[in-house]
């Protein structure tokens, strides 16, 4: 017969493996959100017994509330290193089912997405073993690599603007020329030491 102290859980043992995973059980939703300086995760718990919600954007907690009677509403947050807007809808479907929504800066997060396909560009690239994502904001002409806003230098060419940064070593421009055409608007590619990095699809 195995004595006491061999099958003797502690309480914070205890504790910690049922909070893991109540954890584990309350997550409802992921999301990836696609921003000028990365690409974000938001995870989103929430216990429909107790009404807990827990907000988490990049795996840091940046929103916990213990006990809610109200089961049904919204969360909202900041996302990245702009700040960005984000609200998480909370609305029942039946019964005890659940959906969840994310909205950013106010629209869903498909539109969100789709309206910033037109205002942005994005490179994936890789330099002597590291990944590269360069971000363009074509609204103020921003630059954005690996969640860090560059130093930039535009200049007038014969056929457009360049505009010229750098990473580590690699001397980088992003040409501007216009298409010709009204509705493809201004053609902008990346050139990474005189090669063309072609656009990525986010």
């Amino acid at each position: 017969m195995a004595s006491r102290e061999e099958v003797t859980v502690s309480e914070d043992e205890v504790r910690s493996r049922y909070s893991y995973l109540e954890k584990m059980t309350d997550l409802v939703a992921v999301w990836e959100v696609a921003l000028s300086d990365g690409v974000h995760k938001i995870e989103f718990e929430h216990g429909t017994t107790s009404g807990k919600r827990v907000v988490y954007v990049d795996g840091k907690e940046e929103i916990r509330k213990e006990w809610m009677f109200k089961l049904v509403g919204k969360e909202t947050f900041t996302v990245g290193a702009s700040k960005t807007k984000a609200t998480i809808n909370i609305d029942a479907v039946s019964g005890f089912a659940y959906e969840y929504t994310l909205e950013i800066n106010g629209k869903s997060l498909k539109k969100y997405m789709e309206n910033r396909s037109k205002t942005t560009n994005t490179w994936i690239l890789s330099l002597g073993g590291t990944d590269y994502r360069v971000v363009l904001e074509k609204d103020t002409m921003d630059v954005w690599c690996n969640g860090q806003k560059m130093e930039t230098a535009g200049e007038f060419v014969e056929d457009g603007t360049e505009t010229h940064f750098s990473v580590g070593d690699h001397s980088c421009y992003i040409k501007a020329v216009s298409s010709g055409k009204r509705k493809e608007g201004i053609i902008h590619t990346l050139i990474v030491d005189d090669r063309e990095i072609p656009e990525a699809v986010e």
